[in-house]
């Protein structure tokens, strides 16, 4: 294993697989959360943030609304009047 990093609390290592270890004071490896903040801290690695998704914003032109407005003036049946026999 390579050293990366090396601090009082912790040696970062890259191993030959191309991963990182980083082992703690005691010789105790350091996994988790912990580890990946130790990585981020150093610049090792970046931590890919989720990216916020875009507001669909629905946006109708004055021809999409014309055809929206006959459309619904087609469904509503228009008032018939009574028929009356004479």
């Amino acid at each position: 294993m390579k050293v990366l990093k090396q601090t009082d609390d912790y040696t970062v290592y890259q191993k030959r697989s191309g991963r990182y270890a980083v082992i703690g004071a005691d010789n105790n490896p350091i996994n988790g959360e912990e580890k990946v903040k130790i990585l981020v801290a150093e610049g090792v690695v970046k931590q890919a943030v989720a990216a916020p998704e875009p507001e669909v914003v629905e946006e109708t032109t004055a021809v999409e609304k014309a055809v929206a407005e006959e459309a619904v003036a087609e469904e509503a049946p228009a008032k018939e009047e009574p028929e009356t026999k004479e």
